[in-house]
């Protein structure tokens, strides 16, 4: 059965740093692109980055420049790690995986992010 987990989401203040991780399980890893989505209370679901098969990171939206997308995909595993949060980066944090790019084939059930000031 295929399942996407993520972890790493937790309370940090404005400033900080936190890594999420996105573990893959079931289905081949390396043949997707995986998606990183968020979605604050009260807001719409928003794209964050993706990274294709090949490794090739796409960056949306106000997070460009502060958040890293990576992939292992010897590990079934991607990563998004978060630069200089701030409190509107307080979400839910979840990953995908698509045969293109933001679909969502597969998504797992998401891992909560708090950005204290």
């Amino acid at each position: 059965q295929a399942q996407l987990v993520e972890s790493g989401g937790g309370s940090v203040q404005a400033g900080g740093s936190l890594s999420l991780s996105c573990e893959a399980s079931g289905f081949t890893f390396s043949s997707y692109c995986i998606s990183w989505f968020r979605q604050g209370p009260g807001q719409q679901r928003e794209k964050i980055a993706a990274i294709s098969r090949d490794d090739s990171p796409i960056y949306v939206g106000p997070t460009r420049g502060r958040f890293t997308i990576g992939r292992v995909n010897n590990k079934n595993t991607a990563y998004l790690h978060m630069y200089r949060l701030k409190t509107d980066d307080t979400a839910m944090y979840y990953c995908a995986a698509g045969s293109g790019c933001w679909a969502e084939d597969y998504r797992g059930q998401g891992t909560l992010v708090v950005v204290s000031s």
